[in-house]
């Protein structure tokens, strides 16, 4: 019998005014997720699709280490949005084809009295089939179990995207402006040497 687990996290992140406005940033799917996951840890399929490798996940006495295909898109207001379109549990055949994984989640600007909110949330849903050994075990204490190591994984990208997402965004916008002013002062240098 195939047991859900799920967990759901929200986020509200106060952004500073920059000179490129966050949308802008957000525009950029990959940004997201170089802020959310360790850059070795992900392998960008496309455009949009992004395949995570997560840290190994330790639940009862089963280590499993899923990899995740996300597919992240930007919305013309500046929303993004992340979904898994697949799933794969490395090392173990019969965990893996019964397991099923499914993730969705945004992040959305919004502007209270002249400030911008990054506001999201995740929704992080596991189906797995345990072998016999585990069956046994009761399913309040099963659920119990599967429900805290999802929150735990969602606490984890919640923390990263706290700590990382405002500093690639702040690091951006200074690439962008430093790139501009070089043009510009360039423009002026070489106006000044035909005068």
């Amino acid at each position: 019998m195939a047991t859900k687990f799920f967990a759901s996290e929200s986020v509200e992140i106060t952004v500073t005014r920059q000179a490129i406005p966050v949308e802008h940033y957000l525009r950029q799917p990959q940004r997201l997720v170089n802020a959310l996951v360790d850059q070795k840890r992900v392998e960008q399929l496309s455009r949009e699709v992004f395949r995570l490798k997560m840290r190994p996940l330790h639940f009862m006495s089963v280590k499993i280490q899923p990899t995740v295909d996300m597919k992240v898109w930007a919305q013309s207001n500046g929303t993004i949005n992340l979904e898994s379109i697949a799933c794969k549990i490395l090392g173990l055949d019969y965990i893996n084809q019964r397991f099923n994984l499914n993730l969705k989640g945004y992040l959305l600007p919004i502007q209270r009295n002249g400030v911008t909110y990054l506001k999201g949330n995740a929704n992080l849903e596991v189906r797995l089939e345990l072998p016999p050994p585990f069956s046994f075990t009761p399913q309040l204490i099963m659920e119990k179990t599967g429900n805290a190591l999802l929150k735990s994984v969602l606490m984890t990208i919640k923390q990263r995207l706290l700590n990382q997402l405002l500093n690639d965004y702040h690091s951006w916008v200074k690439s962008q402006t430093q790139g501009q002013r070089i043009d510009s002062d360039s423009t002026e240098f070489s106006s000044l040497k035909l005068e």
